[in-house]
């Protein structure tokens, strides 16, 4: 192997490893996300509620996870926000 090799195999495991910890930040975000966004389905589908899903919707979700779906599914049902 010559140095640059091993100096790009390096670069490699550094990249793996910060990728990896980036991911195991974002893991309670991606979770809560996910459990939010769930239960906006379940209450389109079973309420037939609308919700208009925008980025900020989702930040909401992740950061406040089923407590955030339903203050944003208040805020739609009255009309202040997140209306499709």
């Amino acid at each position: 192997m010559t140095g640059l090799e091993i100096l790009l195999l390096i670069l490699v495991l550094v990249l793996v490893l910060v990728a990896a910890q980036l991911i195991e930040v974002a893991r309670p975000f991606i979770v809560n996300a996910v459990g939010g966004l769930v239960v906006l389905y379940l209450a389109q589908v079973v309420f037939g509620v609308g919700v208009a899903v925008t980025p900020l919707t989702v930040a909401i979700v992740a950061i406040g996870g089923v407590p955030g779906s339903l203050l944003v599914l208040a805020l739609s049902l009255f009309g202040v926000a997140f209306v499709p």
